[in-house]
């Protein structure tokens, strides 16, 4: 096999977002564009030469062909090892894994996350450094300036690696490893729960159900859950990861796993009701009758974490995204702990886990995760969710509730404007920006402006900066008002509005959550000005 230099020319919009570079798949299918964008990572990136890489993805529509391109790219561009799971897959989280523990320079996850599959669907990939963990915004910055300066790029020729054979392959002089895609995964979550304590949970009669969605989670329930955990084979559902996820919307929410949430909220319901999205780093959590907010399930993890084997020693600090609901803040301080406020992004925990600064940390769209990996791990949390009421013997409503009455409870929703013309996304966003400095001190209904600013981050760690990470309207410890742009689309801009509410009355703890935001959604209605600007009168989605 020879090494061919082809020349190419650039593409304007390969420009990572918060997690990777996600586009249309007929995006992806034009000559050259992945090849390009691959190339630009080995161009700034001259370390990965001589080194191994982790490789899989989430199943979707093209995952096979670009893992076969990235493969011949590799051997071209002097890497040493490829190691990739069988059939292409690999959950985000397991791919984190198998970098840490193989020492592999990096790797390339092709998924598109929550986004949908399909010969119309989405695609993406995102590249993760040594360690595990996403890259930064400064790495992601200089991949974007190479791909626009390419000219060529390099790749061995008709290379077709049997990625369905277990073992090892050779590409020209780079090895190329077929690895079960679960094994290592499964291993590490062994080391971190108690299994006894869990396969006596359910031998005791108790029942769990988990939503796989026809993605990347399947294999990994039906070997943990099932095989290892005893539960019942109907415990997991849609577990055939499929090219389009079975025309589903993998995003474990109210809205996308909706036949879960029926279920969970039937008379005869499961006591856990769990779902995982595209690439396995998202999560949701129900139990009989009562949905658990992502915040919030963040914080009941990190009241009942130091319970659990791996995490006997106890908490180094906890990390929230700024969007995410400010339950965790209340946690920390009744333990003790510190407790961090980042942008969004999982990139941004990733110095404070590698600086040990923290063990838990957490979005508000539906990502939970520890020290494990570099990543969001939907299976960890829900395996976390189990293992938890194993050793309390109490039920995930008694846990909420019990939770509530010691902290309080923070209600919370996001509102999801997506597909909106870009031009009319500003729009809002430089309306309420230059509304900002006006709302300090002015009162609206029963609260009282106390911060109004653009949210920005100082890294404790190595000093970086992240400005215009979202807008900001907070009335004391009582509510928040949060508007951002999100940037995991794939078709114009998504505007998503986020309402909190906090309470510790008693009487106050047992509303509906729609009730108990209702006056603040009425508030963000007049302040930013979503309907007026954009002309939707309501959102896409509201989780």
């Amino acid at each position: 096999m020879s090494v061919r230099e082809i020349a190419t020319k650039p593409y304007p919009d390969q420009k990572s977002g918060t997690a990777g570079l996600r586009k249309k798949v007929v995006v992806f299918q034009q000559p050259h564009y992945l090849e390009n964008f691959l190339q630009s990572i080995f161009d700034v990136e001259p370390s990965l030469k001589g080194k191994t890489l982790v490789m899989g993805g989430d199943g979707r529509y093209h995952n096979r062909t670009a893992i076969q391109t990235a493969i011949a790219m590799a051997a071209a561009n002097g890497v040493s090892k490829v190691i990739v799971g069988q059939g292409g897959i690999l959950s985000t989280p397991a791919s984190s894994h198998l970098i840490r523990q193989t020492g592999a320079a990096g790797g390339f996850v092709f998924t598109a996350s929550h986004n949908p599959a399909g010969e119309d669907g989405d695609f993406g990939i995102k590249f993760n450094i040594f360690g595990g963990g996403q890259a930064g915004e400064a790495l992601t910055d200089r991949i974007y300036a190479a791909s626009k300066a390419i000219t060529k790029y390099r790749i061995i020729e008709n290379v077709d690696v049997d990625l369905d054979r277990r073992g090892t392959q050779t590409v020209d002089t780079m090895t190329v490893e077929v690895v079960d895609c679960v094994d290592e995964y499964a291993r590490l979550m062994q080391s971190l729960f108690d299994f006894d304590r869990i396969r006596d949970w359910f031998k005791k009669g108790h029942r769990l159900s988990f939503d796989a969605m026809h993605a990347v989670t399947g294999p990994y329930a039906q070997r943990l859950f099932v095989e290892q955990l005893g539960a019942p084979a109907s415990s997991v559902i849609n577990a055939t990861p499929l090219e389009d996820f079975g025309g589903g919307h993998p995003d474990p929410n109210l809205i996308y796993a909706k036949p879960l949430v029926d279920l969970m909220y039937a008379e005869a319901a499961p006591d856990l009701g769990g779902a995982s999205d595209g690439d396995g780093d998202r999560n949701m959590i129900l139990g009989r009758g009562i949905f658990i907010s992502p915040g919030d399930s963040l914080a009941m993890l990190a009241a009942h974490l130091d319970k659990l084997p791996g995490y006997r020693q106890g908490l180094a600090g906890v990390a929230r995204s700024m969007p995410t609901c400010r339950a965790l803040d209340k946690v920390a301080q009744g333990r003790g702990l510190d407790c961090y406020e980042t942008p969004t992004g999982w990139k941004f925990f990733a110095n404070l886990l590698d600086s040990g600064r923290i063990t838990l940390c957490g979005e508000e769209s539906f990502g939970t995760s520890s020290n494990h990996v570099r990543e969001k791990d939907g299976v960890w949390a829900v395996l976390a969710w189990l293992n938890v009421l194993a050793v309390t013997g109490l039920s995930v409503q008694q846990i909420a509730e019990a939770h509530w009455k010691q902290y309080g409870r923070h209600y919370y929703a996001r509102h999801d404007y997506d597909e909106l013309p870009v031009d009319n996304a500003n729009a809002v966003m430089t309306a309420l920006t230059t509304a900002l400095p006006a709302l300090v001190g002015r009162q609206f209904g029963d609260w009282t402006v106390s911060q109004a600013d653009s949210f920005g981050y100082l890294d404790p760690v190595d000093g970086s900066e992240a400005r215009n990470q979202g807008l900001r309207v907070v009335f004391g410890d009582a509510a928040r008002i949060i508007v951002r742009l999100s940037g995991t689309g794939t078709q114009g801009a998504t505007l998503r509005l986020y309402l909190e509410r906090y309470e510790t009355a008693p009487d106050r703890l047992g509303w509906a959550t729609g009730d108990a935001l209702a006056a603040l959604a009425d508030i963000a209605d007049s302040l930013v000005r979503i309907s007026e600007l954009t002309g939707r009168k309501a959102p896409s989605v509201v989780t």
